[in-house]
């Protein structure tokens, strides 16, 4: 029976990856006004994507890289994206942020990190945007990977910027 329902649920996942890369509406556009097209979700995002998910409920632990183990953020991201997406991203959530390309919040795309303040330190904390304004991430607190959204008090108050790897 969990055979069935797992394949089913990533199915329903990638329907719905699939509908968040539909463009955004355009914003208006006069004298002053900037605006950035809309970016599509890669392959290897939507990978990304399912990847995170796949771990949901997985350990919390401090240095954590694997989920035998257990995972903290930013080795939660670095073992996601080499697995996932083939690409090699490790340290720190700071050292990740770093090497990222910049996206503004309205930009985001499945696939795309989110970093947030949560230890009175700039870019203290990272997790993997899946859509819907929501996002996958490793938290001490509670220490299970799980899904948040942006709007959560918490969050939204140490939000501090996006990075992508992709396009």
């Amino acid at each position: 029976m969990i055979a069935r329902v797992l394949p089913l649920s990533l199915l329903c996942c990638a329907l719905l990856l699939a509908a968040c890369g539909s463009p955004a509406p355009r914003a208006p556009t006069g004298p002053g006004t900037i605006t950035q097209a809309p970016r599509a979700v890669s392959g290897q995002a939507v990978e990304v994507v399912l990847y995170a998910m796949s771990l949901i409920d997985t350990g919390y632990r401090f240095g954590g890289k694997n989920p035998e183990a257990g995972l903290d953020c930013s080795g939660m991201v670095s073992y996601i994206f080499d697995r996932a997406a083939g690409l090699r991203i490790q340290g720190s959530a700071a050292d990740i942020a770093r090497r990222g390309r910049p996206v503004e919040r309205e930009a985001l795309r499945p696939g795309d990190l989110v970093f947030f303040n949560t230890m009175n330190r700039p870019f203290s904390h990272v997790g993997i945007y899946i859509g819907d304004d929501r996002f996958v991430h490793a938290p001490s607190t509670n220490g299970k990977v799980r899904i948040e959204q942006m709007d959560n008090r918490y969050f939204a108050q140490r939000y501090e910027a996006a990075r992508t790897f992709f396009d």
